[in-house]
């Protein structure tokens, strides 16, 4: 089976915030909040890449889609990774992110793998990296 993952879905407590976070923030283009005409519908899209977009939803919305009951919040179950071109790049972002309001969970630092990485939590405390890898290409 080929896979073919084209959104991903992250559960926010106040889709207004998520959405000054992400758009106003970090600079992510988005037509802004979309599905309001619709029970449990409002979402934030954002493209990412070809084929790829982030779904920013209100959790009490994807657990009612999911059928299941909102739970608590766990930053170590996953975390996202923005790779950049540049270490100089990867301190930026990491400035911009906090600017725009989020936590700093580690600072950037020269990786044991030959890159540079730092990890930051949106408000909604999703958890990011911010990468630079010498041998992928940004």
């Amino acid at each position: 089976m080929q896979a073919r993952i084209t959104v991903i879905t992250l559960g926010v407590d106040e889709l207004e915030a998520a959405l000054r976070f992400y758009r106003d923030g970090l600079g992510w283009a988005t037509e802004g909040i979309v599905g309001t005409e619709f029970a449990h519908g409002a979402v934030v899209f954002i493209a990412l890449q070809p084929s790829l977009r982030l779904a920013l939803w209100p959790r009490a919305s994807l657990a009612h889609d999911a059928g299941l009951a909102v739970g608590p919040r766990s930053a170590t179950e996953l975390s996202l990774g923005h790779n950049v071109g540049s270490r100089a790049e990867v301190d930026a972002v990491m400035a911009r992110a906090a600017a725009a309001g989020a936590t700093g969970v580690r600072p950037a630092h020269e990786t044991f793998w030959g890159g540079c990485a730092g990890y930051f939590q949106d408000p909604d405390g999703h958890l990011w990296e911010v990468v630079w890898n010498p041998a992928w290409a940004a």
